[in-house]
């Protein structure tokens, strides 16, 4: 029971939890005019680190993109890779859809949740993928579809246009990129499908949890 005549700060509730308290952190620190977000912060690093592979590019690939081989030798990769892009429409397309897509998810659940899906479903992405294939992985793409998973779940009146003509939503979208990267799975080519697959199901398992969650109003 709360106390008679408190006013409650509704921003501060939780749509997919019962009312709690913001907790101080370093967010709180900075200037409440200033945005600053958990996607945002992710973009910015996403390009530093593209910025750094034109400039010394040996130490970037070696020293941040996930091997495969290497992997024990260096865990902190499957972390650092997410952050690697191997070409700059590499980093604008997966930027694009953190854009848009990222600050959505963000929204609805908050920085630190939104946090946790994008790093699990990365992480899981590269196991995955590691599972399927070798090689040298980097990219944001596996943590990005565990981003849209969740987005299909909590979300499904969301719509998009598919490649930016088809108006669909967001769930057909989910399901027909899941499709092409299931079928694309024997192709030789450069793509981490099994990766985006992995990341997918995190997304989906993540976002079914939290709407099978019970709400308190």
């Amino acid at each position: 029971m709360r106390p008679v005549g408190r006013r409650d700060d509704f921003r501060r509730s939780d749509d997919w939890d019962s009312w709690t308290q913001e907790k101080a952190g370093w967010k709180s620190q900075l200037p409440r005019s200033l945005p600053v977000s958990y996607s945002g912060i992710i973009l910015l690093a996403c390009v530093v680190v593209f910025l750094l592979s034109l400039i010394v590019p040996y130490w970037v690939y070696t020293y941040l993109a996930l091997n495969t081989q290497l992997v024990l030798q260096m865990p902190w990769t499957l972390l650092t890779y997410m952050f690697v892009h191997a070409s700059f429409s590499h980093l604008f397309w997966n930027m694009l859809i953190l854009f848009f897509f990222g600050v959505e998810l963000e929204r609805r659940l908050g920085g630190q949740r939104f946090l946790g899906i994008y790093i699990l479903s990365g992480i899981v992405a590269a196991f995955a993928q590691m599972a399927f294939a070798g090689g040298v992985m980097v990219g944001a793409s596996g943590a990005l579809y565990g981003v849209l998973g969740c987005l299909a779940i909590i979300a499904p009146e969301l719509r998009v246009l598919l490649f930016f003509v088809l108006p669909i939503s967001i769930r057909a979208m989910v399901v027909i990129y899941a499709v092409i990267d299931f079928l694309s799975l024997p192709a030789a080519d450069s793509i981490a499908h099994m990766a985006h697959i992995g990341g997918l199901l995190v997304g989906l398992a993540y976002g079914y949890m939290l709407v099978r969650r019970p709400k308190y109003y």
